[in-house]
């Protein structure tokens, strides 16, 4: 029988971000995060920073993603680290830096 050995040294959380609902305290978190921009045929492109009409996706930014947001409404505050405070069409989130 063969020993396999695991370095958990070499293991990283991978979440680097988490985002609170304000109305029922719902968590998700991601190791990544985007913001879409919207134009008449869908998704336009991905943007670091959120604006007002962009929705949040978190990480795999692919067709599995952990969660998206309905478009930004109002962005409430946002900190240098990208850590925001924002209103969508249907609710209010916290998406903070870890």
């Amino acid at each position: 029988m063969r020993k396999i050995e695991i370095n958990l040294d070499l293991v990283e959380d991978k979440h680097k971000w988490k985002l609170v609902r304000e109305a029922d305290g719902l968590i998700k978190t991601s190791s990544e995060v985007k913001w879409i921009e919207w134009d008449d045929n869908g998704a336009k492109e991905l943007h670091d920073f959120p604006a007002v009409g962009t929705s949040l996706i978190m990480s795999p930014l692919n067709a599995f993603f952990t969660w998206q947001t309905t478009q930004v409404t109002e962005i409430l505050y946002l900190k240098e680290d990208g850590s925001v405070r924002f209103r969508t069409k249907n609710s209010v989130y916290t998406l903070t830096k870890l």
